[in-house]
């Protein structure tokens, strides 16, 4: 009889390459995977396809034009960024912003957040295996865009929020035709569960896979998702909330085992408290203007710095802001949460199975033009 043992046998470790180019890497990410077997003992994420280098193109552009090349960071959650610049310039600049303007802000970004998170349900369930709730996600998708370009004529990136303000004015029946659809979207909410969250697929892939504790979560300097789904209850719009939210009832969504199925669940509760949000943001709509007095067309502020953050659709989105009293910004530097949060990737990944890598790269969501700028 012949005696074999596991540790006996002694194979060689193979390095691969996981992208650039790959659709689950959500992007051009590469992962340099070494294996010994099946099983990972080192994940390098390299990163850097996409650079454009926009915070340099911002030293060179006046504050207006600053704007626009923030849609390109998080493309897929644009208002955020919009906001966040402005809120950073209208620091330094002193801008006290209509009420009514801060209300629309704020629907516009509850709204993105949705239309953030429906696309990863979509595509995680792709990543895992699962095809149709991609086609759900993007129907409804579909029908937050269209009331994004009733309001700014655009689909993607918006240049809406405006230092001072917002460019334009909701449009005669856009409320009506945003509370149609947060009725209809909420029976969609549950059928997501129904068909995709409590599958006992998907629960075997994401359950306890990808386990990332609390201490791990802080010490890696998370946050959004990926913070809260490890039991960590922070949010930029409860612990320094910024526009109205402190006027706004809703609540933080937390996971329990850090796993990535916490990820992803978290996501879509946050749906539901942003309907919640644009609800109350709807009925308590004031009137009134919707631009800022004294909104200079070449802005130049006083010599100083700012910095604002906002909770993101992937966590804590934070621009930090230098004025040499020109009519560009001297430096401006952002905070991208994608990037930070790309970063566990080489701790996460360790002791996990090939099967189970793309599955723990999906729950971080990350978008490339947020990581690289």
């Amino acid at each position: 009889m012949i005696e074999t043992h596991s540790s006996s046998l002694k194979t060689d470790q193979m390095f691969i390459n996981l992208g650039p180019q790959h659709p689950s890497t959500h992007g051009v990410l590469r992962l340099g995977i070494t294996l010994d077997g099946e099983v990972i003992v080192k994940a390098e994420p390299d990163v850097g396809y996409l650079h454009r280098g926009t915070e340099k193109l911002c030293e060179v552009r006046g504050y207006h034009h600053c704007v626009v090349v923030t849609d390109r960071w998080d493309y897929v959650s644009a208002m955020t960024n919009n906001l966040v610049f402005c809120l950073a310039a209208e620091k330094l600049m002193g801008l006290e912003i209509p009420a009514r303007a801060n209300y629309l802000r704020v629907a516009m970004c509850e709204l993105n957040r949705i239309a953030s998170h429906l696309l990863f349900f979509g595509t995680y369930g792709i990543d895992i295996g699962a095809f149709t709730p991609f086609l759900h996600a993007f129907r409804e998708r579909e029908m937050v865009l269209d009331l994004f370009e009733m309001v700014c004529g655009a689909r993607m990136t918006y240049n809406y929020i405006r230092l001072g303000g917002v460019m334009a004015d909701a449009p005669p029946g856009w409320a009506d035709k945003t509370s149609e659809f947060l009725k209809y979207f909420k029976t969609k909410l549950r059928e997501y569960d129904d068909l995709l969250s409590f599958n006992p697929i998907f629960l075997d892939r994401t359950k306890k896979v990808g386990i990332i504790t609390a201490e791990q979560a802080l010490d890696w300097g998370l946050s959004g998702p990926n913070l809260r789904g490890s039991g960590v209850s922070y949010d930029v719009r409860k612990t320094f909330p910024y526009s109205i939210y402190d006027k706004l009832d809703f609540k933080v969504c937390v996971g329990e085992a850090g796993s990535c199925w916490d990820r992803y669940y978290v996501r879509m509760r946050e749906m539901a408290e942003s309907v919640k949000i644009v609800e109350q943001c709807l009925a308590a709509l004031p009137s009134g203007d919707i631009m800022a007095k004294g909104v200079a067309k070449i802005p130049t502020p006083l010599p100083g710095e700012a910095y604002a953050h906002v909770e993101g659709a992937r966590g804590d989105l934070g621009i930090y802001l230098v004025s040499d009293g020109t009519s560009c910004p001297y430096r401006l530097h952002v905070r991208a949460p994608s990037y930070i949060n790309l970063a566990i990737l080489q701790e996460a990944l360790v002791g996990l199975r090939v099967a189970d890598m793309i599955a723990v790269l999906g729950s971080i969501d990350i978008v490339l033009g947020e990581v690289d700028r």
